[in-house]
């Protein structure tokens, strides 16, 4: 099972790297997650197995480069409404 979920984990971490024009904001505006969640939840997963792995290390394997690379390269400014979105989402969050 663990080999299965590691297969689908690194094609989700594939179609990602390949699909720069998706946003980390859109993401977390349709799904609540982005690369970045991806990196943290790596990191942890590092810790439960023992493995010492740092934020950046993670967030390097996840964008499949440096994140300062991706970020030039791919990152676009994010516009009002969708600055006004995930604020509501947050706020909705907070809430509950």
């Amino acid at each position: 099972m663990v080999e299965i979920e590691a297969a689908a984990f690194r094609r989700l971490v594939t179609h990602l790297q390949t699909h720069t024009d998706v946003q980390n904001l859109d993401l977390m505006l349709l799904a609540n997650f982005c690369r970045n969640c991806l990196a943290k939840w790596y990191v942890t997963g590092a810790a439960e197995q023992g493995v010492e792995m740092d934020y950046e290390q993670a967030r390097e394997i996840i964008y499949g480069m440096p994140y300062s690379e991706w970020k030039d390269k791919y990152q676009l400014e994010a516009i009002p409404e969708q600055l006004a979105t995930l604020d509501s989402k947050q706020k909705a969050k907070d809430s509950h």
